[in-house]
């Protein structure tokens, strides 16, 4: 093998590494993305969650209060 064969052959392997890399760097950066639109979905979905419940929170709070206030008339009369 002459000195121009071994140049192209590292030249050639160099380049398949470089594919390979690409290759791996592109898989890589697919799985992070769907594990960020995974976590992104779940936490959306906790946040609707908690709002609901904050919001039914809300709800009995008026709605003890108004039951106190009416309790609180009554007893008063």
């Amino acid at each position: 093998m002459n000195e121009e064969d071994k140049v192209l052959q590292r030249s050639t392997m160099s380049k398949t590494e470089c594919k390979d890399m690409t290759q791996t760097m592109e898989e890589t950066m697919q799985r992070l993305q769907g594990q960020f639109q995974s976590i992104s979905e779940q936490l959306e979905s906790k946040l609707n969650e908690m709002g609901t419940r904050i919001n039914d929170l809300e709800k009995n709070v008026s709605d003890l209060m108004t039951q106190a206030g009416m309790e609180e008339q009554a007893d008063s009369k």
